[in-house]
């Protein structure tokens, strides 16, 4: 049977991926660094991995009910940081800086009917909503973006009004994940 690898998120505004671009090109004067594709870019709200058709369809019928108890919100996103450390970043984010409650309550009520029915497992660390701007090469660019981030600790990405949950496949190809939406969920609550 083939298998899909899926994601559940939620799409940002066209002003914050030209935010992003913006602040993206700024840091590539600095260091070598994956970026995200603008087409790409995202909160993530959970990763699944590689999902049957069958796991597909408890996937979307979870997010729907989901959604369906969480009133649509603002999503404000602001500030740069990394992940494990601004010191050693590794990965590069914006922050969420409105709508957190929202995308927390939103994770739990997903992850939770997932993990019952083996279609999810939950991680080791909470869930932290973020805005994933891209992966540094190596450690020479990471040592050249740390001094870089505080610069940027109240950079502005704008605002997205978050109406829906977006079932995505991601198709690993060479010049980078393709992404497509599998099935959409409207915020009702």
């Amino acid at each position: 049977m083939p298998r899909t690898r899926t994601f559940l998120g939620v799409a940002v505004s066209d002003d914050t991926r030209r935010r992003c671009t913006t602040v993206q090109k700024e840091l590539a004067a600095i260091a070598d660094v994956k970026w995200v594709e603008p087409q790409n870019l995202h909160v993530t709200l959970l990763f699944l991995g590689e999902l049957d058709d069958r796991e597909l369809v408890d996937v979307c019928k979870v997010a729907t009910a989901a959604a369906r108890r969480e009133p649509p919100f603002e999503m404000r996103v602001c500030g740069l940081g990394a992940f494990p450390t601004p010191r050693r970043p590794k990965v590069l984010w914006g922050g969420i800086k409105e709508g957190t409650e929202s995308l927390l309550r939103l994770h739990a009520a997903i992850a939770g009917p997932l993990v019952e029915s083996g279609v999810y497992r939950k991680e080791d660390r909470d869930y932290t909503p973020h805005l994933t701007l891209g992966r540094a090469n190596g450690d020479a660019d990471s040592q050249s973006l740390a001094p870089e981030l505080p610069k940027r600790f109240h950079w502005d990405g704008g605002t997205t009004a978050v109406d829906e949950v977006l079932v995505y496949s991601s198709e690993l190809r060479r010049s980078g994940p393709e992404y497509a939406v599998l099935a959409r969920s409207p915020l009702l609550g």
